[in-house]
């Protein structure tokens, strides 16, 4: 296999260096170029790792009531100015209006290795919501990994356990992964590869859960994505459960329902 070292490791470096040099002693980080402070911390962290691969994985719809769990797997392979610039608003998905995830989804997708799985709902309810994150999550990583393969060239199946460090946003490790793995809390406003598939899978999550809205506009699922808000449980009372509804989910409120009919 040859070597893949990351190209950008050294515009990182200088971009680290000039954020010690003009903030020494400052909390608030500032550059000279048109590069954010942030965008650099982000990817500082992940070069901190000291591998040559760093796959950030994060998961959309764990929360949800209805549709799929998506969860995602990035790799920046290579990295540049011009990439940081590009992507000088990355953050946790969650802190981005729609419109700005939309315009950083194709960045990414574009700049980097990477891949989003869905684990549907009939599965979800067999082996649990959790379960079905980490599936997801590890999913998504192999195929990254499975990338990584290739673009380097590798004559192997996959690339040696030291070479890779994953990094899951989160408190849970996941199972079956054989590659090294360091869970981060609140990952997805540390890590550039942590923070660039929180965005990917909720883009991705956001486009699946339209396209069921068209098939059951009842719910209202282009407002609430499939989350048990207000409406959406008053939706659910009118219209009852669809085939994309977690039954699970909803065990107690329609026990709740029942003894309020006793009544």
């Amino acid at each position: 296999m040859r070597n893949c070292k990351n190209s950008g490791q050294e515009a990182l470096e200088n971009a680290v260096e000039n954020l010690q040099k003009n903030n020494r002693g400052k909390k608030v980080l500032k550059t000279d170029s048109a590069v954010t402070s942030k965008v650099v911390q982000l990817f500082a962290f992940d070069a901190e790792q000291g591998r040559k691969f760093v796959i950030g994985t994060d998961e959309a719809g764990r929360g949800c009531g209805a549709g799929g769990v998506f969860a995602s797997a990035v790799c920046f392979k290579d990295f540049s100015e011009e990439l940081f610039e590009k992507l000088e608003d990355l953050n946790d998905s969650k802190k981005l209006s729609p419109k700005k995830r939309e315009i950083l989804y194709d960045i990414i997708k574009e700049n980097s290795i990477n891949s989003t799985i869905c684990i549907e709902v009939d599965e979800i309810e067999k082996i649990n919501i959790l379960n079905a994150s980490l599936k997801a999550m590890r999913l998504a990583i192999e195929n990254v990994v499975e990338q990584l393969c290739l673009d380097c060239n590798s004559k192997k199946d996959t690339l040696d356990s030291d070479e890779i460090t994953v990094l899951v946003d989160g408190n849970k490790r996941i199972y079956n992964l054989e590659y090294s793995q360091k869970y981060v809390v609140k990952g997805d406003g540390k890590s550039a590869s942590i923070a660039a598939a929180s965005i990917l899978a909720k883009v991705s999550r956001d486009r699946y859960m339209l396209k069921l809205d068209e098939e059951f506009p009842q719910y209202n699922w282009k407002e609430n994505a499939g989350y048990l808000t207000k409406e959406h449980m008053s939706l659910i009372d009118k219209y009852g459960l669809c085939k994309y509804h977690r039954p699970s989910y909803l065990q107690k409120h329609f026990a709740k329902q029942e003894q309020l009919n006793l009544f």
